[in-house]
């Protein structure tokens, strides 16, 4: 197969790869500029960048900083394409976004929940919107509000599918019927979704596949199924540039495809992760008081919670892999070895034109 360049409205990326966006400083700058660096798309992850300590008084300022930090040193490393991923339910969402504007980023990509006023907060045209979406019927009420409301479309559609990473736009009732929710069936719902939209911009809205896509062979038929593009997130983990602790790749490298889990998180949505110590003592802990010091989530039911998924993330980051949360993708099982970047892009590219 010929290797075919993605087109996000006024960007160009050498190869249809985007790294997805892993939060709590799994994918900082380091990873992104690295994969901007070999022709595809990097992406740096909004939530929970900010100092720890600092952000249990600032979280806002901490946060902004943090992110133009980020961003400031992405461009440092690369000339390539490079993506901020905004999650709608950050309480602190609509701050992260002007901060992408302010600091240049022309690629803004938003999900866990609708993003149906992210273009009240961009007025600039020249900065690409991309909203992530479950279904085609979340894509038409995206677009639909978008249309209505702002005169505008998406310039790309990231579509995550069941067996993506971290939370995931699905029921636990969908998530133990995923032969009904392929990406490949729920691919062809969003490409007939967005054609009236098409039509009506007169542009083409690249949708990218993700979830569950792990090697070449997976980019092909997804590119063969009308995708423009594939998002990858879980194969980038085990990659050198990565920036968590050693501990959190090795979880990768040691885990079985039975201690990929669906857990329920106190965001309010089923989340997949490794069936670590954490977990297991999870499972026999009764609800206790917790103590929130960040306030970084909008929707977290912290009457409910057994946990604070700020803090089990961060301590997953930093290798406390015992009492840490460890998102991943259902192919997390998969992973062998550390790898760079380059030679996992080449690694891919390779097997995608010999399919």
């Amino acid at each position: 197969m010929k290797i075919p360049k993605l087109q996000i409205g006024n960007i160009t990326a050498d190869t249809p790869i985007v790294q997805g966006a892993m939060g709590v400083k799994v994918s900082l700058s380091s990873l992104a500029s690295a994969v901007a660096n070999q022709g595809g798309i990097g992406t740096i992850a909004s939530v929970g960048l900010g100092d720890f300590e600092a952000s249990k008084t600032e979280y806002e300022k901490a946060s902004r900083e943090a992110l133009a930090f980020e961003i400031r040193k992405a461009k440092s490393l690369t000339n390539g394409p490079i993506a901020v991923n905004v999650m709608g339910v950050l309480s602190n969402a609509d701050d992260l976004i002007r901060t992408c504007v302010q600091e240049g980023i022309k690629i803004i990509v938003s999900g866990a929940s609708l993003p149906l006023k992210l273009p009240g907060l961009v007025e600039d045209r020249s900065v690409n919107l991309v909203p992530i979406v479950s279904s085609g019927r979340a894509a038409e009420l995206v677009l639909r509000a978008w249309d209505k409301r702002y005169a505008r479309t998406a310039d790309g559609i990231v579509l995550e599918g069941p067996l993506a990473g971290g939370h995931l736009g699905f029921s636990m009732d969908q998530l133990g019927q995923l032969e009904q929710h392929t990406l490949e069936a729920l691919l062809a719902d969003v490409l007939e979704a967005i054609k009236p939209y098409e039509d009506k911009y007169r542009k083409r809205i690249p949708v990218i596949a993700g979830g569950g896509i792990y090697d070449g062979r997976d980019i092909a038929k997804m590119l063969l199924a009308g995708a423009s593009g594939v998002q990858m997130a879980t194969r980038f983990v085990c990659t050198v540039e990565c920036d968590v602790a050693q501990e959190f790749k090795q979880a990768y490298l040691e885990a079985k495809e039975e201690d990929i889990v669906i857990i329920k998180s106190p965001v309010g949505l089923p989340g997949r992760a490794i069936r670590n110590k954490f977990l297991k003592d999870l499972e026999t802990k009764e609800k206790n008081e917790i103590k929130c010091f960040y306030r970084c989530l909008s929707s977290c039911n912290i009457l409910e919670a057994k946990y604070c998924i700020a803090q089990a993330l961060v301590k997953a980051y930093l290798g406390d892999i015992d009492h840490g949360l460890i998102f991943c993708g259902q192919n997390a099982y998969r992973a062998n070895k550390i790898v760079t970047v380059k030679d996992l892009m080449s690694e891919l590219l390779a097997e995608l034109e010999a399919f």
